[in-house]
């Protein structure tokens, strides 16, 4: 069993002594979305595994905010948020978009990219790098805005 999910479970029962609902829940659903991912793999998940899970649910989230938002729902823009927060707190930090700018221009360099049609090339080796710590979004329009020279 990994040591996150470990985690996640005492901070649970933490959560659940101290009567702190939206955190019991939202810790409560990310226990499921992991035994969920364990089921799917077919396996115990690692670390790693379970980082990526983790990584759906907080995009699943930042989706559903962008929704709600269009949809002028603040009550659950505020509920999803508070969600994100919490599933935030046990992914690494994110990268800023100057760092994530800096790691996509050493990625087009070393493969030598010089146009558009070069985006496949450099977002494979770029997500790689940055996984789980930057947007694939984000991260898509600062390649297409440097290799379009913009």
């Amino acid at each position: 069993m990994p040591a996150l999910l470990d985690t996640i479970r005492s901070e649970m029962t933490a959560a659940m002594r101290a009567g702190d609902a939206r955190r019991r829940d939202t810790l409560r659903l990310l226990i499921a979305a992991l035994d969920n991912a364990r089921i799917a793999a077919g396996r115990d998940l690692s670390d790693e595994d379970a980082l990526a899970a983790l990584q759906r649910e907080a995009k699943q989230r930042r989706e559903s905010i962008e929704e709600y938002r269009k949809g002028g729902r603040d009550d659950l823009v505020e509920s999803e948020q508070a969600e994100l927060t919490i599933i935030e707190a046990y992914l690494p930090s994110q990268l800023g978009e100057d760092e994530l700018r800096a790691i996509a221009r050493e990625v087009i360099e070393e493969r030598g990219a010089s146009g558009p049609g070069d985006l496949g090339a450099v977002m494979g080796p770029l997500m790689q790098r940055v996984r789980g710590r930057a947007d694939g979004r984000l991260a898509n329009a600062i390649v297409r805005e440097l290799l379009s020279g913009a």
